[in-house]
């Protein structure tokens, strides 16, 4: 499961000259996560129904997870109406993946679940399997056409999970801006996006996690990121994985091999213009690793990323583009 959590710093300070906006915190559980939303407000209003709203919105839309929702749907291939949260995931996938050239594939949902990193549980894994599941992959076979989902093979079917926290992120950031809010960070699992900054001036600071043992270790900070107008997000493979035979398999697949990576790239943290694509790029750091990405992040405007990494001693190492190693607090 991706891991940043948020280290909140300081006290909010009231000027004599006047009245400050009050500092607002709401937090929760969605999307199988936490949420936590910080923000700035001088009518101190409370948007917690206005945000447990989108995220019933999204979750009716793009959730595995609800048999009801548009996805599921579309994915037992029933007449259904697209809505709008729909076709911007779906929008947003494929330009993900032509982006990677298939390393980001949205339609690796078969193999997603036979590995067992899904809301089904996965099959006992066989060469013979994967093959058999790889005819259903390619992003290059499915599209939107006068409102519905053609696909080529109907046996083809969506997985938006690697976008959709970020997308919700930024969903909940439009929605503050369409109240005046200027000052906030939205973190949806993980899934940050950032405006503006705190009280008293100074920047939100964030915290990436080191890479853990397994999945229950405890959380430990490797370093800190200072954030403003800017989505962030970290994808890592120490918490999220399954066990087979005594191997432990990341939950990260590369839809061209059908298999989990095996690289040394244990965390990628993204930093973009928004939270849902910095969610996308890190997914597709996470599964190209280390040589094959920095080209890639290096190439696109407005985008930094930090990778932690172990080395042929087992050890971790990290590195960071120049834009990244500008913002961090904590210097490696």
């Amino acid at each position: 499961m991706k891991r940043v959590f948020l280290l909140f710093i300081g006290l909010v300070i009231l000027a004599s000259c006047g009245k400050q906006p009050k500092k607002m915190a709401l937090q929760g559980l969605a999307q199988g996560s936490y949420y936590a939303v910080t923000y700035y407000d001088e009518q101190e209003r409370n948007f917690q129904h206005e945000i447990d709203s989108i995220f019933h919105a999204v979750d009716m839309s793009v959730n595995l997870w609800v048999d009801s929702s548009v996805i599921s749907k579309v994915n037992r291939n029933e007449e259904v109406v697209l809505d709008q949260i729909f076709i911007d995931n779906f929008n947003i996938a494929q330009e993900a993946a032509k982006l990677s050239d298939g390393y980001f594939d949205p339609t690796v949902s078969p193999i997603v679940a036979a590995w067992g990193f899904s809301y089904k549980v996965g099959d006992s894994i066989t060469p013979q399997l994967i093959d058999s599941l790889k005819q259903w992959v390619d992003y290059r076979k499915v599209r939107i056409e006068n409102g519905k989902v053609i696909k080529e093979n109907p046996n083809m079917t969506l997985d938006f999970n690697a976008i959709a926290q970020g997308y919700t992120s930024d969903l909940i950031a439009a929605f503050l801006e369409s109240r005046g809010i200027k000052r906030y960070l939205v973190d949806t699992g993980g899934e940050i996006m950032a405006k503006g900054e705190k009280n008293n001036g100074k920047p939100w600071i964030v915290g990436i996690e080191k890479p853990a043992e397994n999945k229950d270790s405890e959380q430990v900070v490797q370093t800190r990121i200072a954030l403003r107008d800017k989505g962030l997000v970290t994808s890592g493979s120490t918490r999220k994985y399954v066990e087979r035979n005594g191997k432990r398999y990341s939950h990260s697949i590369n839809p061209k091999t059908g298999y989990p990576v095996e690289h040394n790239v244990l965390s990628v943290t993204v930093l973009a213009e928004n939270s849902v694509w910095a969610d996308a790029l890190a997914s597709i750091c996470m599964v190209m690793g280390l040589e094959q990405s920095l080209p890639l992040i290096e190439s696109l405007d407005s985008v930094e990323a930090y990778y932690i990494y172990a080395n042929e001693q087992n050890e971790l190492e990290t590195f960071a583009t120049e834009g990244f190693k500008t913002l961090l607090i904590d210097k490696d």
